[in-house]
């Protein structure tokens, strides 16, 4: 069976990148295999575990539910956009570092887009907040509370 080509443009993390495709390519295949962006994990392949999180148009989606020709013409942030180009750490990602809310990392940048969408919808978050709004992300070493707690930690860096 061929199966035709069509020519894809997304917008990652501010950058172009354009390439012939299949049209059912996922968006976290494009990402990872086209983009080379690593960052984004490909944890279950079900949309369960939230590790391929990314943000399209700063609205958190889970980038294994998405094919890669629907994000055609919108702006896709992954977690590699969330640190300065020098290496410095986002706030974000310094209260996950403090806090010790990562162990393998393997979910740790889903949680951390995820987060950063939450945080931007509303940044005066409590702890029922965060719990909701983490729903959608799966860690299997942690035990939530210290996600929750950098969640929180970020939350009070944006008040002050």
């Amino acid at each position: 069976m061929d199966v035709s080509k069509t020519t894809v443009k997304l917008s990652i993390n501010g950058k172009t990148v354009q390439a012939e495709i299949e049209p059912r390519m996922l968006l976290v295949e494009f990402i990872r295999h086209v983009a080379e962006l690593t960052g984004t994990h490909i944890g279950c392949d079900t949309s369960y575990c939230g590790a391929c999180t990314v943000m399209i148009d700063g609205r958190a989606v889970k980038s294994c539910t998405h094919l890669a020709i629907q994000a055609q013409g919108k702006s896709i942030q992954t977690v590699e956009s969330l640190a300065d180009p020098d290496g410095t750490l986002s706030a974000l990602q310094k209260c996950f570092s403090e806090n010790h809310a990562l162990q393998c990392g393997f979910c740790t940048p889903g949680f951390l887009i995820a987060s950063t969408a939450l945080l931007a919808e509303n940044p005066d978050l409590d702890e029922f907040d965060v719990r909701k709004g983490l729903a959608g992300n799966t860690c299997r070493c942690t035990g939530y509370t210290p996600i929750v707690d950098a969640v929180l930690a970020a939350s009070e860096l944006r008040k002050s």
